[in-house]
């Protein structure tokens, strides 16, 4: 074989261990069904590094390798939300739930059973992730709803985030909106390891996955343990999405993003009830830290009937758990 006919297989080499990194980490973190262990997934990290720094014509913004971006920013830009990232009306009672179902049958008109998405609130950051044509071009954090901070460089660093969307069948612009967070095992060794180094240690793991985000060198923020978890969509145009908000989170899941596996469809606001307390008392042994239960009415279509007001939807609302009570023992 030539020398010419080895240097023409090495771009298709490339495209291939790109392709197969991408499906990896779909597999594991999308599907938490990894089919590869971590040293043949490191030595396919490996090969196409070595690949790209031979070939640098062929490095795109989308390869695995590209997370970690070499030069610090000075400040973040500001950017638009096409759409505003509201927040959400809370409920406190089950009589505040309760409420807020009458309120949903009246504006509907009708005394059927209303149908609910059930998500568990994670503690941490909203964040926006806007693609084209299926490529992650910026990332945001929610701000004031109207306006928020480009961390596009930061978020590229986060594994469970996918730099290139998976599967097909996705809007050509399609904003992914989720929660960005730390998980307790994680935030423990960073703070082991900050106290180790007689650093200053983080309060909680919404701190830390705050002060994760917003650092300027994104190359702190990818030594950082952070996830992502999808849980809405927000502009999107060129394409067709489920009719139900439960179909939209599966479509996300088939498109390479962690969602969260706890999620589940009431049949009316009884069932939604008792998820809140199901969750409720598996809350301490999660791997995560959540302050409440979301519900959102599952239809789309009837959520595009309920409409909004002016700071939040009105087919949603997050019902919080009560604050966690410590004991104090009095020494005498």
């Amino acid at each position: 074989m030539s020398n010419l006919s080895l240097f023409e297989n090495f771009p298709a080499e490339i495209e291939q261990l790109r392709q197969e990194i991408h499906q990896h980490n779909y597999r594991y973190y999308a599907l938490d069904d990894p089919q590869v262990t971590d040293a043949d997934y490191d030595r396919l990290m490996q090969r196409l590094r070595e690949l790209e720094e031979q070939y640098p014509d062929s490095v795109t913004p989308d390869s695995p390798t590209q997370r970690v971006g070499a030069t610090p920013l000075s400040a973040f830009q500001t950017v638009v939300h096409e759409m505003p990232m509201l927040s959400l009306d809370n409920a406190f009672s089950d009589e505040d739930l309760v409420a807020f179902n009458q309120r949903v049958q009246d504006r509907l008109k009708t005394t059927d059973d209303i149908e609910y998405a059930c998500e568990l609130k994670l503690d941490g950051i909203a964040v926006s992730l806007l693609y084209r044509d299926g490529l992650l071009v910026r990332g945001a954090t929610r701000g004031d709803g109207t306006n928020g901070e480009d961390i596009t460089q930061n978020v590229r660093t986060i594994k469970s985030i996918p730099l290139r969307l998976a599967g097909s069948g996705y809007p050509s612009v399609l904003e992914v909106r989720g929660e960005i967070y730390m998980p307790k095992a994680g935030f423990n060794a960073l703070n082991e390891k900050a106290r180790a180094a007689e650093e200053k240690l983080f309060v909680n793991p919404r701190n830390a996955a705050a002060g994760s985000l917003r650092q300027l060198d994104s190359r702190i923020t990818a030594s950082r343990p952070l996830e992502m978890c999808a849980y809405s969509v927000g502009w999107v145009d060129g394409g067709e999405l489920p009719e139900t908000h439960s179909g939209i989170l599966a479509a996300l899941k088939t498109w390479g993003f962690l969602t969260n596996r706890e999620t589940q469809v009431a049949k009316n606001i009884q069932e939604a009830m008792g998820f809140y307390r199901h969750i409720g008392e598996k809350r301490d042994a999660l791997a995560y830290d959540i302050d409440g239960i979301v519900f959102k009415v599952n239809s789309r279509q009837l959520q595009d009937t309920l409409g909004f007001i002016s700071r939040a939807p009105r087919w949603a609302i997050a019902y919080k758990f009560p604050p966690t009570q410590a004991t104090t023992r009095l020494l005498k």
